[in-house]
């Protein structure tokens, strides 16, 4: 992209919609890079410049010709609906038709007629003037002198009716003529062709041949009475799914973006992308025009160019002014969704980038988390829980990676990550968000500074963590942290977010990823001197655009990117923004169901448990009794130990044993205790001194409810 937006040369759109060939020698490979075809270079076609606008090579792929046969196809369709609904108006082909008839017979008419009806007028005042004269002079008692004066005057005007009389018939014999010879002109081809397809082609000729005089009439019709033509030039994207270059200037006059008598400059001609999804053209605004109002004015334009806003994408270029524009031929996001790439690996490394969604050109978003954090936002069922498994999927698929999992609206979304999680809270207990977070400050990032101190650094890289396995990343999610709050008292409250602002301030250089998500994103959800400083924001669908510049900042809503515009059928998708400085650009989530979570997940065990990185259980009673190094306390644990060694089919530790099975146990552990001496240590009832069966025979035993008892009131431990 930046090849084509380097080079000097520029072209203007006239009002005819010319557009020059632009100057470059670039190449673009489909088969080496899937870079979108609007953002790479386009190769020179053989003929000379300035002949055919430049062509993407893509085009002559069978995957380009299928893109432009199912755009040809629609163009079609939209084409014959405006055909049919343009027939009942002046322009239609049958008012066009008639109108040409009827210029064609005025034209075989001519202008001779206004010759003859003069001639005639002439005719008619001689005749008239010729009556008077005569009637004058047939008057009887008009002297004799008068009377020759009457009669040279009738005579006169006898001899003027002639010679009008004369020109007359001259004039209509001249019309006649030529009225015949212009009715030859025009019936004779009429004639010829009529002939001609009727004697070459029989009936389909003479049809042929009707179509075209009847084409050719339309032709000559084409002109209305008042002199105007039909012309597509009002038709919108909408209408036709094709951008073209004449379209801009018109578009962006109408969203009152640029001026009547400005125009935008073309960098790239409009041009489909290869998957065939979207148009695309990079512009620069007339100078002076600041880019924030086309961004702002993105209603305007979507109503310009006749589709949904979410059809629309503009983003900045390289520079001011600049503006790379997107218009997708059908609504984005809302098909299926595509599968997540995680299910193709068999681990992570978190200390690289992971892929986290695809954005509208189809291309895979992937982010690095080292010395980052996160915020994910947007409304219940926007799929915030969704996007945040994009990263705690991928860190459980690192078994390096230890989790701190906090869900404040104790929910079930992280519940499948209990088996693998370091520290976790599924309830939204306030005091156990506290006790995570406590534990990260007062213990892993002491060990991590030390860490990085003893490497001579001031923080742990990947370098380090290649070299030392001692070295590793951290993901510490918090969801919901507004509900924590309400459930929390105010000395609580306050300490729980000075924990989390020293975490995310300190721990980032320290490996530790912390990523907070929120469905009500405002102050009371995530406090502003945490969200400020928590560099990757997401915003899924949001429900005012105050909503969504809580997450990805002031003044973004009002540039073009408000999360409010997407469709609640886009769930998944948000504004996504990768770290500091980062433009915001549509983003759609992978997905992954239940079962997805399930498999990988259990991948994710299987590899941690073959590292060794499992996170420790709770400690059993019976290692409880061994750290209390007392000998009445070993004989409770062995004792505990053989009961759960006899565990039935269901898992459950055995309800009873026989004393000689007990005393068998001691003794492989290597402790002297009688059967005397175990019964005075666990003392039984009557009842539970009673024989019972055991394999073929009856014995004497112990219920392991006894031993807990004794261990409880002996050691006073909990059981």
């Amino acid at each position: 992209m930046s090849d084509i937006l380097s080079k000097p040369d520029t072209t203007v759109i006239d009002a005819t919609g010319r557009f020059p060939h632009p100057v470059t020698g670039d190449v673009y490979d489909q088969e080496k890079d899937t870079t979108p075809v609007a953002e790479v270079a386009v190769e020179k076609n053989a003929l000379p410049d300035d002949e055919i606008p430049l062509i993407p090579s893509w085009t002559r792929t069978p995957a380009g010709w299928k893109a432009r046969t199912g755009i040809a196809r629609v163009n079609q369709v939209r084409s014959f609906r405006r055909w049919v609904r343009r027939q009942s108006t002046e322009h239609g082909h049958t008012a066009q038709t008639f109108r040409g008839l009827r210029r064609t017979f005025a034209w075989v008419q001519g202008t001779e007629g206004v010759q003859v009806a003069t001639a005639r007028q002439e005719v008619q005042q001689a005749h008239k003037a010729y009556k008077t004269a005569k009637w004058g002079h047939d008057k009887r008692l008009v002297p004799g002198k008068e009377k020759d004066k009457r009669r040279k005057e009738m005579e006169a005007a006898f001899a003027a009716s002639n010679t009008a009389m004369t020109r007359y018939r001259s004039e209509r014999r001249a019309a006649r003529v030529m009225r015949a010879l212009r009715g030859a002109a025009a019936t004779a081809p009429v004639a010829v062709v009529e002939t001609a397809g009727a004697h070459f082609l029989g009936w389909g000729g003479t049809a042929i041949a009707t179509g075209s005089v009847l084409a050719a009439l339309a032709l000559i019709g084409r002109r209305t009475t008042g002199g105007e033509l039909y012309h597509d030039n009002d038709v919108k994207f909408g209408d036709t799914l094709k951008l073209t270059d004449s379209m801009l200037n018109k578009i962006y006059r109408d969203a009152k973006v640029i001026g009547a008598d400005e125009v935008v400059e073309l960098l790239t001609p409009c041009t489909l992308t290869a998957d065939g999804k979207a148009w695309e053209v990079t512009l620069d605004l007339p100078s002076g025009t600041p880019l924030k109002k086309a961004l702002t004015a993105k209603t305007g334009v979507a109503s310009a160019l006749g589709v949904k806003v979410q059809q629309l994408h503009q983003a900045q270029g390289d520079r001011e002014g600049r503006l790379q524009l997107r218009v997708s031929l059908h609504l984005p996001f809302t098909g299926k969704p595509t599968p997540g790439p995680l299910l193709a690996m068999d681990c992570v490394n978190l200390w690289q980038a992971i892929p986290m969604g695809v954005n509208l050109r189809g291309q895979e978003v992937s982010t690095s988390w080292v010395e980052r954090s996160g915020l994910f936002g947007g409304e219940p069922g926007a799929g915030k829980s969704a996007a945040a498994n994009d990263l705690l999927l991928a860190a459980a698929l690192d078994p390096t990676v230890a989790l701190y999992l906090c869900d404040g609206k104790a929910g079930a979304d992280i519940t499948p990550f209990e088996g693998i999680a370091a520290m976790y809270d599924t309830d939204g207990e306030p005091e156990r968000l506290l006790e995570v977070l406590q534990h990260i400050w007062n213990v892993e990032i002491p060990r991590r500074r030390a860490l990085a101190k003893e490497h001579g650094s001031r923080k742990l890289t990947a370098a380090m963590a290649a070299k030392d396995p001692r070295v590793n990343l951290a993901v510490l999610l918090v969801d919901e942290w507004s509900s924590y709050g309400a459930a929390a008292d105010r000395a609580t409250r306050e300490e729980m977010e000075r924990l989390l602002r020293l975490i995310v301030q300190q721990g980032r250089a320290l490996g530790i990823v912390t990523l907070c998500a929120t469905q009500k994103p405002d102050a009371d959800s995530v406090p502003s001197g945490i969200r400020d400083i928590l560099s990757i924001r997401w915003a899924m669908r949001c429900l005012t655009p105050q909503a969504s510049d809580t997450i990805l900042g002031q003044g973004y809503a009002a540039a073009g990117h408000n999360a409010q515009d997407i469709l609640k059928s886009q769930r998944g998708v948000g504004i996504y923004m990768d770290g500091e400085g980062a433009e915001p650009e549509l983003t759609r989530g992978y997905y992954y169901d239940d079962d997805e979570v399930a498999l990988l997940l259990d991948r994710a065990h299987a590899l941690r448990a073959k590292a060794g990185t499992l996170p420790a259980g709770p400690a059993t009673l019976a290692d409880r009794l061994r750290a209390l190094d007392d000998d009445h306390a070993t004989v409770m644990a062995v004792l505990l130990d053989t009961f759960d060694a006899h565990a039935g089919d269901d898992g459950e530790p055995a309800e009873w044993l026989p004393g000689t099975v007990l005393v068998d146990a001691l003794a492989a552990a290597g402790l002297n205790v009688s059967a005397d001496s175990l019964g005075r240590m666990v003392i039984r009832t009557d009842e539970e001194k009673g024989k019972r069966t055991w394999q073929s025979g009856r014995a004497v035993g112990y219920p392991r409810s006894r031993v807990l008892i004794t261990v409880r009131d002996w050691h006073k431990l909990d059981i």
